[in-house]
């Protein structure tokens, strides 16, 4: 995550340093990483389940810190967002098998909410603390020396998380790699998100605006087909939306984190556009979200198994919704402290509650082979969403700042796409979820016994099962 609240925070100076002065194409810098990260998760948990989600975990992390480096020698604009799409692949790979490692190694209980609450909190700690990163080495050296920090950072960090996480054994050794499957998820997913940023800087008068449009619902369209009649092991098995309430809960986590997504731009936007804030100003403008992210990650898992999903959902929900409305309502020229802090504070909320509970509730609906499938679910949501937000924001903006001229009814009016996201979410969380508090402890017999049926075939002649 830090790599996209950098991106976001840094986006506009380092566009125009390298001859990009558009705000607009500007956050394809932001936008690119989430994008591709997003879309390779689909492949990433599968891949995982048959070669060892620490093996995937480490293929993930040599590419992530590759094109990190090599984004810091980007000679032009074009090629910094390239660079940042492949290093995008590499979050996506990492993201389902991390989840899955936890998913595998705690069973649903205590420990599980705890693991999955921290998980949670690195969403708003590293956007908060990618903002706070760029804005401090931006402001004062030159930009390529954020990413040669990211990726000393990654290297660092990577190489301590493999080294301290024991080897595993593929818990789907057998499985068959669905690569018609993959194609068209990824496809899809690509070609949407890619139609809705490119549209607010070059206009729907594009006619490759609707046939991409239409390409990518076609593919989506197909994917769904193929994996629930064609795919012999589909990357994403339908039977997992089986559960009652599991699809709405995962359609309102998707869309509060757009609605996040677009507060976090335009929060940037706003302090640096119209309220000429350094770049630094900009990064520091982000702390609060980082000490309430903490805060709520962890109280969200200690929620867990004392409220129902619906009510932990709604409470971080309305958290975004009141940030949204204090960003969208305050004047052009105002004090930090009187509606940004506030805001910045409250916004925690909204990814430590609901994707936590989300991050839980999908990892307890599976069996412990498919922890996997879970995190691909939980992590396309998440990072897709961070992107595809931008790009019906930016549409909206496009639309009513009257051609660039008033540049507060623009964001406002962005802003205001977001409010709706969160209200539409609020009222499906309200009708449609209805998922009991999460009290299990432990792993249920039907849960083990994969594992079991595969350490039966390994034990010597004469041995019994235990």
């Amino acid at each position: 995550m830090i790599p996209f609240g950098a991106g976001v925070i840094s986006s506009s100076t380092i566009a125009r340093d390298i001859g990009q002065p558009n705000i607009g194409k500007a956050a394809w810098i932001a936008a690119s990483y989430p994008l591709t990260q997003g879309a390779f998760i689909l492949p990433g948990g599968r891949l995982g389940a048959k070669f060892g989600h620490r093996n995937l975990l480490f293929v993930g992390s040599v590419i992530w810190v590759a094109f990190t480096l090599g984004s810091g020698f980007a000679p032009n604009f074009v090629a910094l967002c390239i660079l940042r799409g492949f290093t995008g692949i590499g979050g996506g790979i990492m993201v389902p098998n991390g989840i899955a490692v936890l998913g595998i190694t705690f069973p649903p209980g205590r420990l599980r909410n705890l693991a999955m609450g921290l998980f949670g909190m690195a969403a708003p700690l590293g956007a908060a603390g990618g903002g706070i990163l760029a804005g401090l080495i931006v402001n004062y050296v030159p930009w390529k020396w954020m990413f040669f920090t990211l990726t000393i950072l990654g290297f660092v960090v990577f190489s301590t998380v493999l080294v301290a996480i024991p080897g595993d054994e593929p818990v789907h050794p057998d499985v068959t790699i669905d690569y018609i499957g993959s194609y068209l998820g990824v496809a899809a997913l690509i070609l949407f998100n890619f139609v809705w940023n490119q549209a607010p800087t070059v206009g729907w008068q594009e006619p490759y605006e609707y046939v991409l449009l239409i390409i990518s619902i076609i593919h989506a369209v197909a994917f769904c087909l193929w994996e629930m009649r064609g795919a012999k092991d589909p990357i994403l098995p339908f039977t997992i939306w089986r559960r009652p309430s599991f699809g709405p809960l995962l359609f309102v986590l998707f869309l509060v984190f757009m609605a996040f997504g677009i507060l976090l731009w335009y929060i940037a936007v706003w302090q640096f556009t119209l309220r000429d804030y350094s770049v630094l100003g900009v990064g520091g403008t982000f702390g609060p979200l980082a000490i309430s992210g903490m805060a709520c990650a962890l109280l969200s898992a200690w929620l867990v198994p004392i409220l129902p999903a619906q009510v932990i959902l709604g409470i971080g929900i309305c958290g975004v919704i009141a940030s949204c409305l204090l960003v969208a309502t305050m004047p052009e020229k105002q004090l930090y402290w009187k509606q940004m802090l506030p805001a910045g504070a409250l916004m925690g909320l909204g990814p430590d509650f609901v994707a936590t509970m989300g991050s839980i509730i999908a990892a307890n609906s599976v069996k412990r082979h498919e922890q996997g499938v879970a995190g691909t679910l939980i992590g396309v949501l998440q990072t897709y969403g961070l992107s595809t937000g931008l790009g019906f924001a930016g549409t909206v903006e496009s639309q009513v700042n009257e051609g660039g001229r008033n540049l507060v009814k623009g964001y406002r009016g962005a802003l205001y796409l977001a409010v709706g996201f969160c209200v539409l979410a609020l009222a499906i969380d309200i009708v449609a979820v209805r998922v009991p508090k999460e009290t299990q402890e432990g792993w249920k017999e039907g849960d083990l016994e994969r594992s079991h049926e595969k350490h039966s075939a390994t034990l010597p002649m004469g041995e019994k099962k235990v």
